[in-house]
């Protein structure tokens, strides 16, 4: 994975049984975060943070989509339990983790790293973090978004 590549196709179902296609999101920026496990302390984090800041980030005309290895049925508990405004992807046999470097594990233990990919409305990665701090992580995401789209502070 580079910037300015176009970022790998996918299709997963999220917690409500809804089919998300990356490419219906073309036209808008799209924070693409892949973490280990629902309702785990950093995961937990790192989602209320984004569920705290999802109006600024839907302004700045960008999408939220989280996904790890976990069930459909554990990221609607997950959704419920923390309230959380967007899709939960269920990447159950961690192929789209795969694709994008963030898969770690040996079978049977594997889960999604916590990996991010900032994807242009062209439907490019723009930013890639590998190393995220997930109480900062949502701040840093808004910044770069702001930065890349020539938004006024």
């Amino acid at each position: 994975m580079q910037i300015d590549m176009p970022a790998p196709a996918f299709t997963l179902q999220d917690q409500n049984a809804v089919q998300r296609n990356l490419a219906d999101y073309r036209g808008h920026w799209v924070v693409l975060y892949f973490y280990p496990k629902d309702d785990t302390p950093g995961c937990t984090t790192e989602a209320c943070h984004f569920r705290d800041d999802y109006v600024e980030i839907k302004k700045l005309g960008a999408d939220i989509l989280g996904v790890s290895i976990d069930s459909e049925k554990s990221h609607a508990a997950f959704a419920r339990k923390f309230s959380l405004p967007f899709p939960l992807l269920a990447d159950k046999d961690g192929a789209v983790a795969k694709q994008y470097g963030a898969l770690w594990g040996i079978w049977p233990v594997r889960f999604a790293r916590r990996h991010t990919f900032l994807i242009n409305p062209e439907g490019n990665i723009a930013r890639i973090y590998r190393k995220v701090d997930p109480s900062k992580h949502s701040a840093e995401l808004i910044a770069a978004i702001k930065e890349l789209s020539g938004h006024t502070p």
